[in-house]
């Protein structure tokens, strides 16, 4: 296990509903759930797949079999965008796509170089790497920038079966609610792999997305894109934004992240107590840590 560089780490608040991020020094190796992160070589590709260590174990396989022979509906492809230099991750990420095509043929692994697929990667609508499109019989706009390790794999594999079941698991009232959305909306979701609260709110707005073909719906890792975590002032986890400049921190219940969602794109003037107290506890939070540089360009992995 290689020891080279720092990287931030999650510690828990005393928060019911949300954890902090904070930096501190750790080896390079990071145990997130049944994932270990190694600092890797990336050269990535299918033909190269069975000469690296599985990420995903034997009973893990088991267990993952049976719940998609009993949830899979259709096929579903999982399109990875990956760079040849400047992508940490770009490995693992493809590797755990390329492990579960192999889990069952009904899951299609694609594996594409976002710099070599200009056309590709403009139709999908991906601005960083690494990153997954999670495609059915359409495309229902889900994306993953990040691992999808730790508590956010649960989320990964939900939508998979969500995905090719081309039904996202809402309740009749939220479908109303939400098909209300009458123009472009974007939700980015920052999560951390330990973050219990965080996969809830990442499935909320995935199945969100699939409700409305004007809802765009992102998982954003915020350790592997330090430069958002700077732009969002992300402090933590989860931190949902919608279209840049709505946010709210903590995992909401489904009938309040309706709520911020509509309140957010301009659909409810007002809004109940309890949405309003998440709001104002938010603010309250982002001026107790200071003010964020939020004009500083996005480098890295874009």
């Amino acid at each position: 296990m290689s020891s080279s560089k720092a990287l931030p780490i999650l510690l828990s608040s005393h928060s019911p509903d949300q954890t902090t991020i904070v930096a501190l020094p750790v080896t390079r190796g990071l145990l997130v759930g049944e994932f270990t992160r190694h600092e890797v070589k990336h050269d990535y590709n299918a033909a190269t797949a069975s000469h690296c260590m599985p990420l995903i174990g034997e009973e893990d396989r088991a267990t993952l079999r049976e719940r998609f022979d009993s949830g899979l509906a259709s096929y579903v492809n999982l399109i990875v965008f990956t760079k040849g230099t400047d992508c940490r991750f770009c490995k693992e990420v493809a590797q755990i796509a390329q492990e579960l095509s192999e889990i069952d043929p009904r899951i299609r692994s694609e594996v594409l170089d976002a710099d070599e697929n200009p056309d590709r990667t403009a139709q999908l609508g991906i601005t960083r790497v690494p990153a997954t499109a999670i495609v059915g019989s359409a495309d229902y706009r889900i994306r993953f920038y990040g691992t999808p390790a730790g508590h956010e794999f649960s989320t990964y594999v939900q939508d998979i079966i969500n995905v090719s079941r081309a039904d996202p698991g809402l309740s009749q009232q939220t479908l109303e609610s939400i098909k209300r959305v009458d123009r472009d909306t974007r939700v980015q979701v920052f999560v951390t792999p330990s973050c219990p609260y965080c996969p809830r709110m990442v499935l909320m707005g995935h199945q969100f997305a699939m409700a409305n073909e004007r809802i765009h719906a992102d998982m954003v890792e915020a350790l592997e894109f330090p430069e958002l975590v700077g732009k969002y002032g992300v402090l933590t986890v989860p931190r949902t934004i919608v279209n840049e400049k709505h946010a709210v921190n903590g995992l909401l219940p489904e009938p309040l992240f309706v709520e911020f969602l509509l309140h957010s794109v301009g659909l409810l003037e007002s809004v109940s107590p309890a949405l309003a107290q998440r709001l104002e506890q938010t603010e309250v939070e982002a001026s107790s840590h200071g003010n964020y540089d939020h004009d500083h360009g996005e480098q890295g992995q874009e």
